[in-house]
């Protein structure tokens, strides 16, 4: 009778082990997505599962980035140089900050105001203008070398020719 109970018992157990195993379903690959026309691999092989996927294609190097002044702080920049052009530098100055706080981060307004603090005979505050459009011009060379220039004339305006001389230097004056 036991040996007759340990078979049955062995039996149960191999059975209810063979159930949980197929309810389970068979570890597989993860399917692959259909491949989409428009945005799938452009090439003509075919992938095969466990083979590394293609490289996408090499990318253009992008264009050299260039700042611009949208269309209403250009209008406060000419409207800036029409009343320094005429002695009025305050109001200048004040038409050039309401463009700064329509563009806070456009180098080409901080060059500006910088050149206004020059014509100010404010010849710190022009290179902080400097400094800080500098900061913003990354990427833009032509915008670079402005903001060069302005650092250079204002470090010259506070006779600090060596270091005017070493910012003419730097290879985006170039």
């Amino acid at each position: 009778m036991a040996q007759a109970y340990r078979s049955l018992t062995t039996l149960a157990a191999a059975l209810g082990a063979a159930i949980l195993v197929s309810g389970c379903p068979a570890p597989s690959r993860r399917p692959e997505p259909p491949a989409n026309p428009t945005t799938g691999p452009q090439s003509s092989e075919p992938v095969t599962p466990g083979s590394p996927a293609p490289s996408p294609p090499p990318r253009a190097p992008s264009a050299p980035r260039e700042n611009h002044l949208s269309p209403a702080t250009r209008s406060l920049v000419t409207q800036s140089r029409t009343l320094a052009s005429r002695g009025d530098l305050d109001g200048a100055s004040s038409t050039l900050d309401r463009a700064l706080r329509i563009e806070p981060n456009n180098p080409l307004l901080w060059i500006e105001l910088g050149r206004l603090r020059l014509a100010e005979s404010d010849a710190h505050q022009a290179e902080s203008c400097g400094r800080k459009a500098l900061a913003l011009a990354s990427g833009d060379r032509g915008t670079q070398a402005q903001a060069g220039r302005l650092l250079a004339d204002a470090l010259r305006a506070q006779g600090r020719n060596q270091e005017a001389i070493e910012i003419e230097r730097q290879p985006f004056m170039r």
